[in-house]
């Protein structure tokens, strides 16, 4: 491959993608706010800068993976930010999880710059972005997407395309409403279980086996009974996640009752200091009473 990426974020999840890049040959410039996360990408072989307009200047894809709509904006269109660097032609990949509004309105800030955007959000977490087996929700033009998908397939094992931009910020809120609720209502089924006096071992075997079993529900669960809360997940991007889901779905005139109600749950843990741990981390809320 001869793409020249820059990638602009290295978090839970860009750390992993940038590895898989550079995995598969690809001349890769990176930028992370804080600059001690680059290091290890650096020491095989990514080039380091200081500015998301430094990053992005050479690149033919530029790849966003950021907290939310907030940090997506600076980096792309705050002071030096990466639409200031990006070349013509170039195409822009917002990875993020992030609103449809949001996309939509870097989608014409791209198109001014002469380039065009993909809305692309994953779905997995920190292990299958190291894996590179993440799955890419895509929304955006065909064509662009066919000048992506050999960028998207170092870091991936599947890229849906799923209609126009915007397509893939759509299907990732309703992918994680989904999982937030699930998620908060196990925090609560747990915690009653614990209480009950029932074997914790043998209920949660009951539930891996049964209709409420999910890859999501087995992963969760034993990070909850062995309190492992290293990040998969951050627990605060969940609350934000499902507040964009309510704010979405609301365009539809759809009320997302029960998002509403995991939010606050996620939100009462964010209030108890566990906002910086993994999203299993939500059940200690509710042990502590």
């Amino acid at each position: 491959m001869s793409d020249h990426v820059a990638l602009l974020g290295l978090g839970t999840m860009g750390s992993g993608m940038g590895a898989n890049l550079l995995k598969a040959g690809l001349p890769l410039t990176v930028y992370n706010r804080t600059s001690a996360k680059a290091e290890a990408l650096a020491s095989t072989g990514a080039q380091v800068t200081q500015t998301p307009a430094e990053a992005a200047k050479d690149a033919s894809i530029v790849i966003g993976m950021l907290a939310d709509d907030a940090a997506s904006r600076e980096v792309w269109t705050g002071c030096n930010g990466a639409l200031e660097g990006v070349k013509q032609g170039a195409i822009l990949i917002e990875a993020s999880t992030a609103s449809p509004s949001w996309i939509a309105e870097l989608a014409a800030l791209a198109a001014q710059r002469g380039t065009e955007l993909l809305d692309a959000p994953v779905t997995g977490s920190r292990a299958q972005a190291a894996a590179g087996q993440l799955t890419f929700l895509v929304g955006g033009s065909e064509q662009a997407l066919a000048a992506a998908t050999p960028v998207l397939k170092a870091m991936s094992k599947e890229i849906v395309h799923l209609g126009p931009q915007g397509s893939g910020a759509k299907m990732k809120l309703i992918n994680n409403f989904l999982c937030g609720v699930q998620v908060a209502s196990l925090a609560e089924g747990l915690t009653w279980i614990e209480r009950s006096g029932l074997d914790v071992h043998k209920a949660l075997a009951i539930l891996n086996a049964g209709a409420p079993a999910s890859p999501l529900l087995a992963a969760i669960s034993d990070r909850m009974v062995n309190r492992n809360y290293q990040v998969n997940f951050l627990l605060k991007l969940m609350a934000k996640d499902m507040l964009y889901a309510e704010r979405e779905a609301e365009t539809c005139d759809v009320d997302l009752k029960t998002a509403e109600v995991a939010r606050g749950i996620f939100e009462e843990a964010i209030a108890k200091g566990y906002g910086e741990r993994d999203i299993a981390s939500v059940i200690e809320s509710l042990r502590a009473g």
